[in-house]
């Protein structure tokens, strides 16, 4: 799954939105591109669990 998440801005930003993603899928493949915003998460997660804990370490997920 692709998602568009807003508020990213650093690499700190980046493995925080890495962790909440480890935490309901820990065996996800997780590629963030900082300057685009865009989070790619392979693997069997359930798409809104994964924005909810995006959202949930203080960022947003658009769309």
């Amino acid at each position: 799954m692709e998602l568009q998440v807003r508020g990213m801005t650093c690499d700190g930003c980046a493995n925080a939105v890495r962790r909440s993603i480890g935490k309901v899928a820990p065996a996800a493949r997780v590629e963030i591109e900082l300057a685009s915003g865009r989070v790619r998460v392979d693997g069997t997660a359930d798409a809104a669990a994964v924005a909810r804990a995006i959202e949930g370490a203080g960022f947003k997920v658009a769309g």
